[in-house]
């Protein structure tokens, strides 16, 4: 196991890179520390050619509380350069998230609030125990959510995403679920196994063509009707031309 920073552990099985969150004390809080640590483990994993799947997690009890007392009092204290750099590094993380190459899966216990809300909902996909609990409560003290809201408004439909961000109420697994900010729901008891399960269903699949795939469902975002049907047309091309596709067509045609 190695340390990116103190904040962040990453770990490798097999072809699973496993990205911790390691502030249990803070609630896994985040703070200058740990953002960076993110981005850096997730450059990491993308530069991995055996990596087939990012894994994020916390630490104890909790996924993620959001921005930590220390950096609330920075935002209250800073000045507008300061806060604009300290948002511009969480979008960076943001935007990374959708620039590795591999799926990245959130897999969330415990609290997942505000930032640490946007952090889950960045990811690709969100697998959530039972016990885990959702929110965006930034305006109960006056703050706005402001870039975990373009995150939000591509993973709910408006009411749901109004509903979420103007009342900051919590929301249980399912709950999170039936709005679609959450992929699968698994029982607490065996959350860890079948989290393992899922993400070891990426082993079976080819490298490149998630990856394209990956690329061009995120290209698509505000792209019209026509538009992304001429993306897809081109990046079909460019999978047909692969010799992973040549050689999968192949496997497949001997089947028939």
């Amino acid at each position: 196991m190695s340390e990116a920073g103190e904040t962040v552990l990453y770990r490798i099985e097999g072809t699973v890179a496993r990205l911790t969150l390691n502030r249990p004390e803070k609630r896994n809080a985040l703070n200058e520390a740990l953002i960076d640590g993110l981005k850096s483990s997730l450059r990491k994993a993308s530069d991995d050619a055996a990596i087939r799947v990012v894994v994020i997690t916390g630490a104890g009890s909790d996924f993620c509380s959001g921005a930590d007392l220390a950096s609330l009092q920075q935002i209250a204290d800073g000045s507008v350069a300061e806060n604009a750099a300290d948002a511009r590094s969480l979008m960076e993380l943001f935007a990374l998230m959708r620039q590795v190459n591999v799926p990245v899966v959130a897999a969330v216990r415990g609290k997942a609030l505000a930032g640490g809300c946007g952090l889950a909902s960045a990811c690709d996909i969100v697998l959530a125990s039972a016990n885990a609990q959702f929110g965006y409560p930034e305006v109960k003290i006056g703050f706005v959510p402001a870039m975990v809201m373009a995150i939000l408004r591509r993973n709910v439909s408006e009411k749901r995403a109004f509903e979420l961000i103007t009342r900051g109420e919590q929301i249980s697994a399912s709950e999170a679920k039936e709005f679609g900010l959450v992929n699968q729901v698994f029982p607490d008891e065996d959350f860890e196994s079948a989290v393992t399960a899922y993400v070891n269903g990426f082993q079976k699949m080819n490298k490149a063509a998630v990856a394209l795939t990956k690329t061009l469902l995120y290209q698509m975002d505000g792209m019209s009707f026509g538009d992304a049907l001429q993306t897809g047309v081109d990046v079909n091309v460019i999978a047909r031309m692969t010799e992973n596709c040549q050689e999968g067509i192949a496997r497949f045609l001997k089947k028939v």
